[in-house]
């Protein structure tokens, strides 16, 4: 079915993400959660629009697994107080919203969460200067 070339074209991408995973700071890996679950977000928006129902439910549940499991779970409900209670209240909301828009097959609740995500992700990013700033901070101190 897939020409040879392709079976290595997909494992060299498979160990390019898994390379930039285990090298990843922490801040970084939230930052492709926030991508991974977009992606999948406009897989199932293609899907819907082609009539793909399998592959829709496909791309949708990945979406859902990456909100879930990777950006909700990785919330510290005691050291982020408020904030990490309404992001997780959000993320619920989020997968919620991915579910029904699922069994409604409606692209504007795919467009919805997809808005909520590219915000997240864009503030995420904007912090990115003050996250390695204070990073250097303890290296810097601890050369003294």
């Amino acid at each position: 079915m897939f020409s040879p070339g392709h079976a290595g074209a997909s494992a060299y991408a498979r160990v390019g993400v898994e390379t930039g995973v285990m090298g990843a700071s922490p801040h970084r890996l939230i930052v492709m959660l926030y991508q991974g679950a977009r992606q999948a977000i406009a897989q199932a928006r293609m899907h819907l629009q082609q009539g793909n129902v399998s592959d829709r439910g496909i791309a949708i549940s990945k979406a859902i697994r990456i909100v879930e499991s990777g950006l909700q779970q990785s919330l510290n409900l005691e050291a982020g107080g408020e904030i990490a209670e309404r992001l997780s209240a959000l993320y619920s909301y989020m997968a919620r919203r991915l579910l029904e828009a699922n069994t409604k097959q409606s692209e504007a609740m795919l467009v919805e969460v997809d808005g909520l995500l590219a915000t997240l992700e864009e503030a995420w990013v904007g912090i990115a200067p003050e996250i390695a700033r204070m990073a250097a901070q303890p290296a810097a101190e601890s050369m003294r």
